[in-house]
């Protein structure tokens, strides 16, 4: 098995501690910037950052449907942030990064997991990440516009 992973990133015209906290509240921003690939949003445990736990159905293609129970870590130590969803279903996690940079922040969001083997591996490893930036995109799309609308 290989690993599959896809990254995305974006700058938003807003401070590091706006971006970090937006993307930490999954009471309230992360049911309105989840792009329409994601249904069925509920929280379980939390609300905001570290031990979070929140689940959706994430329908990445026609045929590719997962039922995601996220368990939210963060880390605030060292140069950056980062927030971390680990998938208590799968091997999947996604990591959004945020750094200060010019005109705002700049965040990257990068989601993995262990693809399959074989000809379905080979592709799932060529095409599902590009499937996949594309809902990154809108959901960051969505976040860049929460902050700064």
């Amino acid at each position: 098995m290989a690993r599959v992973t896809a990254t995305n990133t974006i700058v938003i015209e807003a401070p590091v501690d706006a971006v970090t906290t937006a993307i930490a509240d999954y009471a309230q921003v992360r049911p309105r910037i989840q792009p329409e690939q994601f249904s069925a949003y509920r929280l379980i445990e939390g609300g905001q950052g570290h031990g979070t736990v929140a689940a959706w159905n994430l329908q990445a293609t026609k045929k590719r449907n997962r039922d995601v129970k996220a368990t939210v870590t963060v880390d605030d130590a060292g140069a950056h942030w980062s927030l971390v969803e680990k998938d208590e279903n799968s091997s999947m996690a996604t990591t959004y990064t945020v750094r200060e940079a010019t005109g705002g922040s700049l965040v990257e969001m990068t989601t993995s997991w262990d693809g399959a083997g074989g000809v379905g591996g080979f592709f799932e490893r060529t095409f599902a990440p590009a499937g996949l930036k594309r809902i990154q995109h809108q959901l960051l799309t969505n976040l860049k516009s929460d902050v700064e609308g």
